[in-house]
């Protein structure tokens, strides 16, 4: 629906303007009148040329944040329109605004709140707007909201923890590249012409890293560009049902890496199953949206075969406990607990908490063993270089003592 920019006067006579997504001009006007406003002016909104990828995104941090406070305004029993026109005066992302008031205008026009989000499922999700919906039909949206608000907020906590944990590797990884090709390039060049005035047979790794050297500025520009076929490669094949699948089975079972990615699944898969049963969303709709936030595509199927298992009368936790691979016994029995006493949602939670922790941990462990490997890995690539350069240096010397 196209924008309009509308300017009219209130009850108390202030002036005011602002914008909102109709139909047509009529429709603007039944806005204003429902809001009391007066207009006097009512024009389409210009066009704006955006390029896609100039495009704003709206990050998982500014949801969790609007969620929160969207909570507390519907819990203090302001009406839902005012709550989100407050959001929009709030937020700094301009697509996160653009969003909102579709939101306001589809409410106006008579939809509900979880129909409204469900135009924008690509931004919130599955799991927001069933939440949303159990709340909205069970007359407990502020109570969803907060809980949706807490799952947002712990689970971009372990998101940024994980990213974290990445940084500083990748950051020494990413500067041991660049000296090595700075070096190869424009240093060793030096001393083998220097090295070749001189004449003689040079020691193995000096012959070595001059190879390397030489080939590396006559064939530049080819390892770039092959360096990002490959990447474009590896992620189209990530996006094919099959490539999915083996890189992730390749993933969760490195070392180190692999028992974080897979901790951070049961995670996901126990709080986010547990938000959802406890906001009252039914046990097959809440599997099916769990499976897609795992993250992880072996964690997703077998999370969807245990869908089957409850369609087809059976318990979560018998498919389960058949991969052992991906979960521990731990995680199987306390869902059976769950399922056995009717507290299945508070068991998951209980386990997600345990698995909180286990990642802060899985964390704290990988930076610990990656520290002194990235270390020993630079010096060694970039010590190694520079020994191989001085070597015929010091062999000269031995002859001249």
């Amino acid at each position: 629906m196209p924008d309009y920019l509308w300017k009219g006067r209130t009850p108390s006579g202030t002036i005011e303007n602002g914008e909102i997504t109709a139909a047509n001009p009529e429709e603007v006007q039944r806005i204003l009148r429902e809001r009391k406003i007066v207009p006097t002016s009512i024009r389409p909104k210009p066009k704006e040329i955006t390029l896609p990828f100039l495009k704003g995104r709206v990050s998982s941090r500014a949801i969790s944040v609007f969620t929160r406070q969207f909570s507390v305004m519907i819990n203090a029993g302001l009406p839902l329109i005012k709550c989100l026109d407050i959001q929009v005066a709030q937020v700094e992302s301009e697509r996160f605004k653009g969003i909102l008031k579709d939101l306001i205008s589809a409410v106006e026009g008579g939809s509900t709140l979880a129909d409204a989000l469900r135009e924008h499922r690509v931004v919130f999700g599955d799991l927001y707007v069933n939440m949303v919906e159990a709340g909205e039909k069970g007359g407990s949206l502020a109570t969803i909201l907060a809980r949706l608000a807490d799952y947002l907020e712990k689970a971009d906590a372990i998101k940024r923890k994980v990213k974290g944990a990445m940084v500083y590797p990748a950051a020494i990884v990413i500067v041991a590249v660049i000296a090595v090709t700075v070096l190869l390039m424009f240093v060793i060049p030096v001393f083998a012409q220097l090295f070749g005035d001189l004449g003689g047979q040079l020691p193995l790794p000096t012959r070595i890293v001059i190879a390397m050297s030489d080939f590396l500025g006559k064939y530049f520009l080819f390892i770039v560009a092959a360096i990002i076929v490959l990447i474009l490669a590896v992620r189209y094949y990530y996006k094919t049902e099959v490539g999915h699948l083996q890189i992730d089975s390749i993933i969760i079972k490195l070392p180190i890496f692999g028992t974080l990615i897979k901790k951070q699944a049961i995670a996901r898969f126990s709080r986010t199953l547990s938000t959802l049963l406890s906001s009252g969303v039914n046990i097959l709709d809440a599997l099916e949206i769990t499976a897609g936030t795992t993250g992880n595509k072996l964690v997703e199927n077998a999370v969807m075969r245990s869908r089957t298992s409850i369609a087809q009368g059976e318990s979560i936790a018998e498919p389960l406990s058949k991969e052992k691979a991906l979960f521990p016994p731990m995680v199987v029995q306390m869902i059976t607990i769950g399922e056995q006493t009717g507290g299945l949602d508070e068991m998951l939670a209980k386990v997600a908490d345990f698995y909180d922790d286990e990642v802060d941990q899985a964390v704290a462990n990988l930076m610990n063993a990656l520290e002194p490997l990235v270390i020993v890995f630079l010096g060694g690539v970039i010590g190694g270089m520079v020994m191989a350069m001085y070597l015929p240096i010091f062999k000269m010397a031995q002859q001249f003592m």
